[in-house]
């Protein structure tokens, strides 16, 4: 009776805590683990501003406390209820596979900064590694269909996807080529070789545009305004395949949904 009583409530748990075990929404459990994951990711980035660490290091302190004893907590019941899921029915090697996943792994990796002691090391190394904390963020994409989602139009046009990318390879070392013949003589410092006038490529395809490296003569020029002309398109490509992909996905989603209400 106890046994039974303890597989009863580890379903009630899990169907409570996995996300996956409730298709219509977030349980209330799932929601608030949400605003925590959120809220101690906007700690962890306030307190790299020294001014605000300095003026609230005791409510960042006990704030540290709290969120690293509830996603220890939370931690610790997901290695509980493991089994429930059929892909880790085993009691033993089941809950171990499930600690071998992602989604553990980076829950480890996020809780371990806490954890560790603080004269283990030098001050700079011990808050560099603390940054870890905002990998809980990533725990949202468990709790969140818009990830799967996302994962599905990239795998659906991964195809056109890295026709995308041999296309940007080959105008990058094209530009830079042009850019060497047309500016190397010129200025050598940056586009002395094809591997020094990359960086202007990129920079320029990208559409990001630093200014730093820029060509002097009309040949030059000529290249870079091609150059930027094509940039626009190269970065406009993927977004339009990711866009009609993700809004296929959407659709197919909705037509499965309202398929299984139906009936």
């Amino acid at each position: 009776m106890g046994a039974h009583a303890a597989i009863s409530l580890r379903r009630w748990v899990f169907d409570r805590l996995d996300p996956s075990a409730r298709p219509g929404g977030l349980s209330l459990a799932n929601k608030v683990l949400t605003i925590a994951i959120m809220l101690s990711v906007m700690s962890a980035i306030l307190e790299t501003e020294s001014s605000v660490a300095a003026r609230f290091a005791t409510a960042f302190g006990i704030s540290e406390v709290i969120f690293t004893a509830l996603f220890l907590a939370e931690y610790v019941v997901r290695i509980w209820i493991a089994p429930e899921d059929p892909r880790y029915a085993e009691p033993f090697w089941g809950r171990l596979r499930w600690m071998m996943t992602p989604t553990a792994i980076i829950d480890v990796v996020a809780l371990v900064p806490a954890l560790i002691f603080v004269g283990a090391g030098p001050v700079y190394i011990l808050r560099l590694f603390r940054l870890a904390r905002i990998l809980r963020i990533a725990k949202l994409g468990r709790m969140s269909s818009a990830i799967s989602l996302m994962g599905d139009a990239i795998m659906e046009r991964r195809f056109e996807l890295l026709l995308s990318l041999a296309v940007a390879l080959v105008l990058l070392v094209l530009s830079s080529t042009a850019m060497y013949l047309m500016e190397g003589p010129t200025n050598p410092e940056a586009f002395g070789s094809i591997p020094r006038a990359m960086w202007w490529s990129i920079v320029t395809l990208t559409t990001i545009g630093y200014g730093d490296v820029f060509p002097v003569t009309l040949g030059g020029r000529m290249v870079a305004g091609v150059t930027a002309i094509c940039g626009i398109g190269l970065i406009a490509a993927p977004t339009g395949i990711l866009s009609a992909a993700f809004s296929d996905a959407l659709a197919r989603r909705r037509r499965l949904r309202d398929g299984s209400s139906g009936d």
